[in-house]
C-alpha cells in the first residue's frame, strides 16, 4: 500500500484549500521532483506532474501553463484535452504554444476562473521573471498585478456544467523562487491568496526515493535485502538538506563512475564536493597518523598533552567516527579542534603541522584572522551578503574557499574576537557541515578539519573592568587546563549567551601549556639551527656558535616567557639576528667558508656581535 503521508505538505495544503482559496503562491524548492504514485509505487516525478495528479483526482480536466518565454501551453498534451482547452479559451497554438503578453494573460485569467466548462487551473511558471523589479513596477506590470489581485477577490468556486461535485475554485498558481519576487503588497492585501512553502524533502521522503534509486547503483541486484536496506539508510542519512533531484543525480553519478551499492557515501561525497578521490581513505594517511605524535612534539615543543589529544581526534577523523554516536553524523566536518592557551605556545604551528601531515604542504591550510570580523557587517565578507544586498552575488571568502578546496584544514584564529552574530553561522557548519552563501550555492564542510584558536582564560575580568592574570607560567598543567576550560565555558555561556556553540565543539578543546624553561631551551636551540641553516643556504657560510655564546643567548631570550615561543623569537631577532646582519655587512665575506661569533655585547640598549 502506498504511504500517502509522503505527499509534500505544500501539496496537501493546496488540495485542502482549493474550496476556499482562488490563488496560490508556491515558493522555495519549486524545481525539485515530488513523489507521486505510479501504480503501487511512489516514484519521483516533476513538480507539475505531481500537481496534476492531485488535481486530476479532484476531477480537473486540464492545466494551462504560462511562462514569460514561451507563453501558454496545455497540460497534459493529449489531443482531446488540447482541443477542449483551445476551444474554450480561443487559443491559437503553434507547435503546442501561444505567445502572450500580460494584458492578454489577464483576459485569460478572468475567463478561466469563471469558466464552468470544466475544472481547470492556470500555472504561472517562472513567475519570478514577470516583473523586472517587484518593488519598482512599470505601468504595464502594475496594471497586471492589480488586475490579478482584484481577480483573486472576485473569483468564486464553481461547479462544472453537468457535474455534482463540490464547488472548487479554478485556481491560479504562481511558481516563484522567493516570495519577494512578487510585489510585497500583492499577497498581503488579499485573503484569497495563500502562500505555500515548498521545502526540501524530509528523511522519510528521501528514504522512499532512495529505495527506488538504489537499484541504479552497480551491484544492487546482487546485494541481499539487508545490504540494500543498509544502503538505503545511508543514502537517506547522507543526503540531508538535498533535493530529490540531487538524489537522482547521485544515482546517475554512481552508475557512470562505477560506485557500487556499498559505496553510497562515496557517491554522495562526489556529488557534494566534486571529488571522486577520498584522501581520508588513503593508506599513506593512516601510516602518517600512526607516527603523528612524535612529529607534532618535534615541531611543537613542550605540548605533550595537546599533541596527544590532537592525534586522538585526528585518528577519529581518519576512521570516519566523528559524530558516530549520533543517528546521522555523515555531514559534519571530519574533525573539530579548539586550541586554547597562552600566546606563542604553538597553536598555529600545530595547525600547520597537521596540514603538512595530511596534505603534504603546511601552506595548504585556509586561515581566517577572526579579529578582522569583529563587526557584524563583516560577516558578508566571510559568508556572503544576503540576497538583495550589494555584493550578494559574489559569494563569501569562506564558502568560496571550501568549494575550491573541500579537503582542507581551516583555521579560525582568535575566534573570540569575531562578532557573536558571525559565530552563529558556525552552528550550522558544526552541526550540518554546510553553509549557503548569498548566491544560493552550498559549501560542504564534511571533508574538512576545522581548527579554532583562542587566548581565552589566560586573562580574565576581575569584575571592576581590570584584566588580571588567571593562570601563571608556574601553575601545573592540570590547573591551567581547568581554569582555561572554565573561562571558555563562561565566555560562551554567559558573556555571549551562546552555550550551543560550546556544545557543538564538545570535548574537542585542546589546552596548551605555558612554555617552561626547559622547553624554552629546546625552542631557542631550534631557532638557532634555523639561523645557521639560512646562512648556509644564502651565503654558503658556516656559522659557529660556541657554548658560552649559546648560554648567553639562552639567558637573554628566556628571561621573560610570558609571550611564549613567539616572544623568544622576537628577542632573538633583537639581540642576535639584527646585530649579526650588521656585523656580516662590516666584514669581507669573499672566500670565507665560516665565521665564529666571539662575543655579544650591549651598550645603551643596543646589541652588537663580534665575528672572527
Amino acid at each position: 500500500m502506498i504511504n500517502t503521508d509522503l505527499t509534500p505538505r505544500w501539496l496537501r495544503d493546496f488540495e485542502r484549500l482549493l474550496p476556499i482559496r482562488s490563488q496560490f503562491i508556491a515558493s522555495g524548492n519549486i524545481r525539485d521532483t515530488v513523489l507521486s504514485p505510479v501504480g503501487q509505487t511512489l516514484v519521483p516525478v516533476p513538480l507539475l506532474r505531481g500537481l496534476w495528479e492531485k488535481l486530476k483526482a479532484q476531477d480537473f480536466r486540464y492545466l494551462l501553463i504560462y511562462d514569460p518565454a514561451d507563453g501558454i501551453r496545455v497540460y497534459p498534451n493529449e489531443p482531446a484535452v488540447v482541443e477542449q482547452a483551445t476551444k474554450v479559451h480561443e487559443l491559437k497554438l503553434q507547435d503546442g504554444v501561444m505567445p502572450m503578453g500580460l494584458e492578454s494573460l489577464v483576459t485569460l485569467m478572468r475567463k478561466l476562473t469563471a469558466s464552468r466548462d470544466a475544472h481547470a487551473a492556470l500555472i504561472l511558471d517562472f513567475a519570478s521573471r514577470l516583473a523586472r523589479a517587484p518593488d519598482h513596477l512599470d505601468a504595464g506590470e502594475h496594471r497586471f498585478f492589480v488586475a490579478a489581485e482584484k481577480l483573486s477577490l472576485a473569483a468564486s468556486p464553481i461547479i462544472p456544467n453537468g457535474s455534482t461535485a463540490q464547488p472548487l475554485f479554478n485556481p491560479i498558481l504562481w511558481l516563484v523562487n522567493r516570495p519577494q519576487d512578487l510585489p510585497s503588497w500583492f499577497a498581503l492585501d488579499s485573503e484569497r491568496i495563500s502562500s505555500l512553502i515548498v521545502g526540501k524533502p524530509d528523511y522519510e521522503t528521501r528514504e522512499a526515493a532512495a529505495k527506488q534509486l538504489i537499484r541504479l547503483f552497480p551491484g544492487a541486484k546482487e546485494a541481499d535485502a539487508t545490504q540494500q536496506a543498509e544502503a538505503v539508510r545511508r543514502y537517506a542519512d547522507g543526503t540531508d538538506g538535498l533535493t530529490l533531484t540531487a538524489l537522482a543525480d547521485i544515482a546517475q553519478l554512481a552508475m557512470r563512475q562505477g560506485i557500487t551499492v556499498g559505496g553510497v557515501e562515496d557517491a554522495v561525497r562526489s556529488y557534494k564536493v566534486g571529488a571522486t578521490d577520498n584522501p581520508w581513505r588513503k593508506d599513506y594517511l593512516k601510516d602518517k597518523i600512526r607516527t603523528a605524535r612524535a612529529t607534532l612534539e618535534d615541531r611543537v615543543k613542550g605540548q605533550h598533552q595537546a599533541a596527544t589529544k590532537t592525534v586522538d581526534i585526528l585518528m577519529r577523523s581518519v576512521m570516519g567516527l566523528t559524530g558516530a554516536q549520533a543517528r546521522s553524523g555523515g555531514g559534519r566536518p571530519r574533525g573539530v579542534l579548539f586550541f586554547a592557551g597562552p600566546t606563542g605556545v604553538g597553536k598555529t604551528e600545530l595547525a600547520k603541522t597537521l596540514t603538512q601531515l595530511m596534505f603534504g604542504d603546511e601552506r595548504a591550510y585556509i586561515r581566517f584572522d577572526m579579529s578582522e570580523f569583529a563587526e557584524e557587517h563583516t560577516g558578508a565578507r566571510l559568508l556572503g551578503a544576503p540576497p538583495g544586498y550589494i555584493g550578494y552575488d559574489a559569494g563569501g571568502e569562506l564558502t568560496d574557499a571550501v568549494k575550491e578546496r573541500p579537503f582542507a584544514v581551516i583555521l579560525f584564529d582568535e575566534i573570540e574576537k569575531a562578532h557573536p552574530r558571525i559565530l552563529d553561522k558556525f552552528l550550522q557548519i558544526l552541526e550540518d557541515g554546510r553553509l549557503t552563501d548569498g548566491r544560493g550555492d552550498t559549501a560542504y564542510f564534511s571533508e574538512a578539519v576545522l581548527i579554532f584558536t583562542s587566548n581565552l582564560g589566560i586573562y580574565i575580568d576581575d569584575g571592576h573592568g581590570n584584566r588580571v592574570q588567571n593562570v601563571k607560567p608556574d601553575d601545573p598543567y592540570e590547573t591551567v587546563e581547568l581554569r582555561v576550560r572554565e573561562a571558555i565555558a563562561d565566555h560562551f555561556k554567559y558573556r555571549l549567551g551562546r552555550p550551543e556553540i560550546l556544545n557543538r565543539i564538545g570535548d574537542n578543546i585542546v589546552v596548551f601549556n605555558f612554555i617552561r624553561p626547559e622547553v624554552a631551551a629546546l625552542i631557542l636551540n631550534g631557532m638557532l639551527k634555523n639561523v645557521v641553516r639560512r646562512l648556509a643556504e644564502e651565503h654558503k657560510l658556516e656559522l659557529i656558535l660556541p657554548d658560552p655564546i649559546r648560554a648567553q643567548l639562552l639567558d637573554l631570550c628566556t628571561r621573560d616567557l610570558s609571550n611564549g615561543g613567539r616572544g623568544i623569537g622576537n628577542t632573538l631577532e633583537s639581540v642576535f639576528i639584527n646585530p649579526l646582519a650588521r656585523a656580516l655587512f662590516a666584514i669581507d665575506l669573499e672566500g670565507r667558508a665560516q665565521v665564529t661569533v666571539t662575543s655579544i655585547e650591549e651598550q645603551d640598549k643596543v646589541f652588537s656581535v663580534t665575528l672572527q
